[in-house]
């Protein structure tokens, strides 16, 4: 790969980037609660609104990018890319919502360099919101730029699980959760909920690399802390098959509440990865 392709993103190339998505969040705003469903072999659901959009973002990402960057989506190619900058893209993160017409699903975009997310793009279609992170620059909402120290000063008591680590109160039912719990059935927004302040913490059982992506970076540039519960993202193989590869984590605005929330996921972790030896 030629070293202009490794750059960061130029403004042209974000420009381009922003069109792409205004296109596919005005696709999926038009097909909001009106597409039928079909079960893909994991489980999951999908709809043709996922696979258009899937192929609209490769094909934008690999004319930005004069076919110079690798690309893993969760609807195309799971093979971790060999270049040395590489595209991570859900297009419609939150499909079961997406069909069912409830109005929380995400459009998410990131790409990686050295093997960490460099530029990232969240677009929330229906609140008419778009976070773009970039590695050491900060985190923008609609192109107003955020306070790396914002969320340390929510007054927030909500945590964010997803629907699998919701199982953790059966294992402790005597015992008071540290929080209010919430449940978007969206990875993304349930972790860039903590990065916004709106959560102060968020456990996620078993999401994929493409369910992370963007909100890692937007996390990260916010100065709130993750916590691998196994393997570290940042270590996976370039060849590597991704497509049953679990990311699981929990995530909060500071180290004290990181602490409310490591009992819980010692038990989330024993319930639903009970081969893994924690040392947390």
């Amino acid at each position: 790969m030629n070293q202009e392709s490794a750059n960061p993103l130029d403004n042209l190339q974000l420009i381009s980037i922003n069109e792409m998505i205004d296109s596919v969040a005005g696709r999926q705003l038009k097909d909001f609660g009106k597409v039928n469903t079909e079960i893909k072999p994991d489980g999951t659901l999908i709809t043709n609104c996922d696979r258009w959009s899937d192929q609209f973002i490769i094909n934008g990402i690999s004319e930005i990018t004069n076919n110079q960057e690798g690309i893993l989506s969760e609807e195309g190619s799971k093979i971790l890319p060999t270049t040395n900058a590489f595209w991570v893209v859900d297009p419609l993160d939150g499909t079961t919502n997406f069909a069912a017409g409830i109005p929380h699903w995400g459009i998410s975009i990131a790409r990686f360099r050295d093997g960490e997310p460099e530029t990232a793009f969240l677009d929330i279609p229906v609140l008419k919101k778009r976070i773009l992170a970039i590695r050491g620059k900060g985190v923008w909402i609609n192109g107003q730029s955020i306070k790396s120290k914002r969320n340390l000063h929510s007054q927030s008591q909500c945590v964010s699980l997803c629907s699998r680590s919701i199982n953790i109160l059966q294992k402790k039912p005597h015992e008071r959760f540290p929080g209010k719990i919430r449940l978007l059935g969206v990875s993304s927004l349930n972790m860039s909920s903590v990065a916004l302040g709106q959560t102060f913490g968020a456990l996620e059982a078993s999401p994929k690399i493409w369910d992370i992506a963007a909100a890692w970076l937007i996390l990260t540039e916010l100065n709130c802390i993750i916590k691998w519960l196994d393997i570290n993202p940042k270590n996976v193989k370039p060849g590597e098959d991704l497509s049953s590869r679990n990311f699981p984590l929990v995530t909060a605005i500071s180290s004290d509440h990181l602490e409310q929330l490591i009992p819980w996921s010692n038990i989330l972790m024993e319930y639903i990865y009970p081969q893994i030896n924690l040392n947390l």
